[in-house]
């Protein structure tokens, strides 16, 4: 039987990723310093541990792995990124984690994939002015210019994977996550996205009022089903391709639109209040051009309808609360 360890697995993305590996036939251990908040874990084995610690890396590691995952970081939505309050503990920790699990696989001697979840919050704000025409594209990273301290560790961390592959013998690709969103993710706390914001905040007045959003809403994204992102995810360790490369949708959006999308599929009339807050850039939208090219893969579920069954968990949620 094949076996896959997953960094993070306590997490959103890597919690619904384990459930997919067993689905695949893997034996799947994962490594948190939280079990899942929501559900259940689907990990055969699971270490609740700090990766900050090499201790807990070389207990994670202690078996050779077909496929090795690495989601575990520092992070948030942009009430936790953008504010610069979190910033020496977004680089530290999350730098940190990387170079540990990266020496503990060299010392391992670890022979199967590994992937780094990366993110577009890497790619230059110069470009990303125009809410309109963001270029996202791979090769736009350089001269790089991200806007936070996140981003700067992520393009980090992307070269110390890469590195670790051209010096030290390891076999690893990058994937640049696009604003990935789904049900048992974070909603509420500050260190939700806007789609789980706005689903939360849509879900919370009843019978409809009025949302407060920060900006002027028309900033724009693109969001990616969690379904989707697994799907990519796997398909990119699986392939001979290395990247980086985008994972997300090419379906932008306003956050004024997106509002929109969440209240109709609500039912309710909401009215939006525009208050200072946080933004990020102007504009991010995934350039697929080059997944498509080396993977063929797009895709296939839109932003609706992978809103209906977050809103509807996230009203769930609610109501249990």
């Amino acid at each position: 039987m094949k076996k896959a360890l997953v960094c993070g697995g306590g997490g959103f993305i890597g919690s619904h990723l384990v459930k997919k590996l067993k689905e695949d036939g893997f034996w799947v251990r994962a490594v948190d310093i939280k079990y899942p908040e929501y559900w259940e874990t689907f990990a055969d084995d699971f270490i609740k541990g700090d990766l900050r610690d090499p201790n807990t890396c070389l207990a994670a590691f202690d078996l050779d792995f077909d496929e090795t995952y690495q989601l575990a970081a520092d992070m948030g939505g942009a009430g936790f990124i953008f504010t610069g309050e979190n910033d020496a503990d977004i680089m530290h920790n999350s730098a940190l984690v990387n170079i540990n699990i990266l020496d503990t696989c060299v010392k391992t001697s670890q022979t199967g994939a590994i992937f780094y979840s990366s993110s577009a919050c890497m790619y230059p704000e110069h470009n990303q002015l125009d809410p309109l025409n963001p270029n996202c594209s791979e090769d736009s990273a350089y001269p790089a210019d991200p806007d936070s301290e996140y981003g700067w560790e992520k393009l980090f961390s992307e070269r110390l994977f890469l590195t670790y592959s051209k010096n030290k013998g390891l076999n690893t690709c990058v994937g640049r996550y696009h604003n990935i969103f789904g049900p048992h993710g974070t909603w509420d706390g500050g260190r939700e996205k806007a789609p789980a914001a706005i689903c939360r905040k849509i879900a919370a007045i009843q019978g409809g009022g009025e949302i407060e959003i920060w900006g002027d809403g028309n900033q724009t994204r693109s969001f990616l089903y969690i379904d989707e992102c697994i799907d990519a995810t796997t398909r990119l360790i699986r392939s001979a391709f290395r990247g980086p490369v985008n994972i997300g949708s090419d379906e932008m959006i306003s956050i004024n639109g997106l509002v929109e999308l969440v209240a109709d599929i609500s039912g309710k009339k909401v009215k939006v209040s525009h208050i200072d807050g946080p933004t990020g850039v102007r504009g991010r939208n995934s350039d697929n051009t080059l997944i498509e090219k080396k993977l063929g893969w797009r895709p296939s579920c839109n932003l609706k309808d992978g809103l209906i069954p977050t809103y509807n968990w996230i009203n769930s949620q609610l109501t249990k609360a």
